[in-house]
């Protein structure tokens, strides 16, 4: 058996363009800072009053409803592992053409991730610097992010885990807090509990189904390590045992964070919607001092505009990449640069960014929702990708891995896809027919990648 992950890269009749430096561990620290361990900070309010207090239920409730998507991912990464992700997946696995929505539901996400993010950012640079631009702030982090890209992806690795160890220290100083806090009770009320993990007073059928809305799109970000598939030096299983690897670790920080805030918060039963935002910097200020809390926001806005956007935009320009390849998009996005990178794709996501930011301040709703249709789409046509790849051209009888498990993930996805915002369903369904006239456009040039299927991988090849 041929294992080389260039050979089976080029048994899909592709080049290996992209240069292979990305071990294991970086796709691992990759996701981690896809997801942003400190994720919960700037949410945590609006989180703790749309469930009871209940911030850790939302996130263990949000891993066990996104392992079913990991393990698809997995199934498919170590099947199809090409840097398109979805976009392949479906392509290679159940129909080139059907392949095409799936990567352009993708697109809606990803091309929107790193606007959202630098949105995030702006608003809170102004905190940080009242009467500033935040179109000025949100063009200062599109500029050094694409620098950073453009540099290679060691440079993205190197930047990775720099800014992992910087939150990892913010996580390990606030859990320091929060415990000599709740020992030392100097917060009122503030006492060690297991309610904030579950207060079987206030669970309810209704709540717990507005926390998997809440908690599936918390962890929307893990699915990017696909996209680095063709860089990756571990073999074909990394990327899934990376992506599966990193929810389990993101998902510890968060449920271990928000249960420490939730016990500092007392007996707050639900914050003014005007301190929402700023909840969690408040709790550390109540339980050490301003200077900490606003050095918890710094690191909050490094993570969140520089981080997690660099690793969105590395993302998105391997996704436009590997779709330009396949001739579904404009030829000039597959062209590799110097330092091996996707240089016109990461361009194109940097000019989209710099001037969707200008449309988009200001309207985090309407963005954030456009992200999770796109996203939640997508992962809709991944689950059918593993039953039909597997079993249906297969002919696996794995039924826990190829029917069970994958049928599991599109329910829970499904019931979040249907329950979501009206704008983002018709945000979404926009995109759609966009995509419809993209796509015919592109078939009436003869454009397609129908001999590139799972099927014509030679079987010495293909991984099992």
């Amino acid at each position: 058996m041929n294992t080389s992950s260039e050979a089976t890269v080029e048994s899909f009749g592709y080049k290996q363009e992209l240069k292979r430096s990305v071990s294991t561990i970086d796709l691992i620290v990759y996701g981690l800072i896809f997801m942003v361990p400190i994720a919960p900070w700037a949410i945590f309010g609006t989180v703790y009053n749309e469930a009871k207090g209940m911030v850790p239920l939302v996130y263990t409730i949000g891993l066990i409803a996104m392992i079913f998507t990991a393990l698809s991912y997995a199934q498919m990464s170590r099947k199809v592992p090409l840097a398109g992700s979805v976009f392949s997946y479906v392509g290679a696995g159940v129909h080139p053409n059907l392949g095409f929505f799936a990567g352009w539901f993708m697109l809606l996400d990803y091309l929107l991730v790193p606007t959202l993010l630098y949105v995030f950012a702006a608003e809170s640079m102004i905190g940080i610097f009242p009467g500033t631009e935040r179109w000025m702030w949100a063009l200062v982090f599109v500029a050094i992010n694409t620098a950073i890209n453009l540099a290679g992806v060691n440079s993205i690795k190197l930047m990775n885990r720099a800014f992992l160890v910087m939150e990892l220290f913010f996580v390990i100083a606030f859990i320091v807090i929060a415990v000599s806090t709740l020992n030392g009770h100097t917060l009122p009320e503030a006492e060690w509990s297991m309610t904030p993990i579950w207060n079987s007073s206030e669970v309810t059928a209704p709540l717990i189904a507005a926390a998997l809305s809440i908690a599936v799109l918390s962890f929307l970000g893990f699915d990017g390590i696909a996209t680095m598939a063709e860089e990756s030096t571990g073999g074909h299983r990394s990327a899934g045992r990376a992506m599966i690897i990193a929810l389990f670790v993101v998902a510890t920080l968060f449920i271990s964070q928000t249960w420490l805030a939730s016990m500092l918060a007392g007996d707050i039963t639900a914050f003014p919607d005007e301190q929402a935002g700023n909840a969690f910097f408040d709790i550390v200020a109540a339980a050490s001092s301003t200077g900490w809390a606003k050095a918890f926001l710094a690191c909050n806005v490094l993570a969140v505009g520089i981080a997690n956007a660099m690793a969105a935009q590395a993302a998105t320009s391997r996704l436009l990449f590997s779709m330009s390849r396949d001739g579904k998009l404009p030829a000039f996005l597959k062209q590799i640069s110097k330092t091996q990178v996707p240089r016109n794709a990461i361009i194109l996501v940097s000019a989209l960014s710099a001037f969707l930011v200008l449309f988009f301040v200001g309207q985090i709703g309407l963005i954030s929702s456009m992200v999770n249709f796109g996203a939640l789409s997508g992962f809709l046509m991944l689950h059918f990708a593993v039953v039909w790849s597997f079993v249906v051209r297969d002919g696996s009888r794995d039924w826990l891995n190829h029917v069970i498990l994958p049928a599991i993930g599109f329910l829970i996805i499904g019931y979040v896809l249907v329950n979501s915002d009206v704008l983002a369903k018709v945000g979404g369904l926009t995109w759609l027919l966009i995509g419809v006239v993209v796509f015919l456009v592109y078939r009436t040039r003869g454009a397609g990648i129908s001999a590139r299927g799972v099927d014509s991988v030679p079987a010495d090849q293909e991984v099992r």
